[in-house]
This record gives structure tokens, C-alpha cells and sequence, in this order.
């Protein structure tokens, strides 16, 4: 893609920010921040059981 019709063309490359309070997370503590989406797991799985189950019933 042309670097002017980019839409972010004006700050791809800017340099990373380092934050100088903050020291940066480790991969465990970043993974924790994802922790609460577990709860959602098994949700796909229980909706098409729901839907499978349903369409035995109407056929």
C-alpha cells in the first residue's frame, strides 16, 4: 500500500513508547489481564448443542 494513502502514514513509524514510571509487564502478568475471558469458555460450544438440540426436536 502506498505509504501516503495509509491512514495511519502519519504515525507508523513513530518510535515505541517506554513508559519511564511504569516497568513493563511480564507475559504472565500480561496473560492475566486476558483471565476473565475464560469464563466465556465453552459458551460456542453450549449454543450449537442448544441449536442441535432443537433441530432434532422440529424435525
Amino acid at each position: 500500500m502506498d505509504k501516503e494513502k495509509h491512514p495511519y502514514a502519519d504515525i507508523i513509524d513513530l518510535p515505541h513508547h517506554v513508559s519511564r514510571k511504569h516497568p513493563p509487564l511480564t507475559m504472565r502478568q500480561r496473560a492475566a489481564q486476558f483471565k476473565p475471558f475464560e469464563a466465556v469458555k465453552g459458551h460456542k460450544e453450549a449454543i450449537l448443542k442448544v441449536i442441535e438440540d432443537n433441530e432434532k426436536k422440529y424435525e
